[in-house]
């Protein structure tokens, strides 16, 4: 019993050394949104409307092409894009703002949320993304299925399988979608 609580006064002085050094703590957890059953059919069929939709507007560019304009697909991808997000302001962490860090070349690409399918195996594989989300305030929604949420996730983007589907912040009726999405206006079924 003694240990534990030599631990948790040496995590206090850790903890206050971390502040005065300006290193940014880690933001809370966030809610987890979770998918499954009739819900995650009615969310990926919302989904898939919407990229027929959109497709059938513009058709200027190869789908595969477009599909990496709207998505970030895979846990490779997803995960380079939230690097090069910045991580969320805590106040007094750094006196640089967004602007003067990226005023030398264009600003990164936003990510609004990301689809993660909870069925990956191995689980380090995807064991980043959570903290990664977290910090830069990215939500998670988590797919779940007896079919494989990673083999849904897939045939939204016509693969195979996907682990990780990141949303692009594009402005446009998808992400005010995922928006009713993230908010619970998306009508669930009971």
């Amino acid at each position: 019993m003694r240990s534990s609580s030599k631990y948790r006064t040496r995590s206090k002085k850790t903890n206050a050394a971390s502040n005065s050094s300006n290193i940014i703590p880690a933001p809370p957890p966030q809610e987890q949104i979770c998918y499954d059953g009739e819900n995650l059919t009615h969310l990926l069929k919302s989904i898939r409307r919407w990229i027929e939709s959109a497709r059938l507007i513009d058709t200027a560019l190869p789908h595969k092409i477009w599909l990496k304009q709207q998505f970030s697909i895979g846990v490779n991808d997803v995960t380079r894009v939230l690097e090069r997000m910045p991580p969320i302001a805590v106040a007094g962490s750094s006196p640089l703002t967004t602007t003067q860090r990226y005023c030398s070349k264009a600003p990164p690409v936003q990510l609004q949320a990301i689809l993660l399918a909870s069925d990956c195996n191995p689980r380090w594989l995807t064991k980043h993304l959570p903290s990664m989300a977290s910090s830069r305030n990215v939500p998670l929604i988590f797919v779940k299925d007896k079919k494989g949420g990673s083999v849904r996730l897939g045939e939204l983007t016509k693969l195979k399988t996907a682990i990780a589907i990141g949303v692009k912040l594009k402005g446009n009726a998808f992400n005010q979608l995922i928006e009713e999405i993230l908010h619970g206006k998306l009508d669930k079924i009971p």
